[in-house]
């Protein structure tokens, strides 16, 4: 399996921008009034690039045997897709003002760019560990 390594990680590093670029434009839309940012097709891409980024990362980790809880930066880096989660949840979904939302959307961001960094790094703190 290790043959498809290269190929396996360029899809989930595909999917980890494609994935940030259609948030960000749900979130704009949201934030701009717009009913698009919850229009059906943009939910199933949504849900169809995410799906293929998770199943890429878990075969990256069955590939090189990094799992998390046995490295710092992995471990980290899950917790963090879970945070990010939720915080998208509510920028898109339950946040009750558009104040609200706003700040939700922010600071998923700022968390999508915190989980690209460990990611980078294979650092716990990402680009804070300089």
């Amino acid at each position: 399996m290790i043959e498809f390594y290269p190929h396996i990680k360029l899809l989930h590093i595909g999917c980890v921008l494609i994935s940030g670029g259609v948030f960000t434009l749900r979130g704009l839309l949201m934030l701009a009034g717009s009913g698009l940012s919850g229009h059906v097709a943009l939910k199933w891409l949504s849900y169809l690039i995410d799906t293929t980024l998770l199943t890429a990362g878990l075969l990256l980790m069955q590939i090189t045997q990094q799992y998390p809880g046995s490295h710092d930066w992995l471990s980290v880096k899950l917790v963090m897709l879970v945070v990010y989660i939720g915080l998208g949840f509510f920028a898109l979904r339950r946040g009750r003002t558009r104040g609200q939302r706003a700040v939700y959307f922010v600071t998923a961001l700022v968390t999508y760019l915190f989980i690209i960094s460990i990611a980078l790094t294979h650092h716990p703190l990402g680009v804070f560990a300089r």
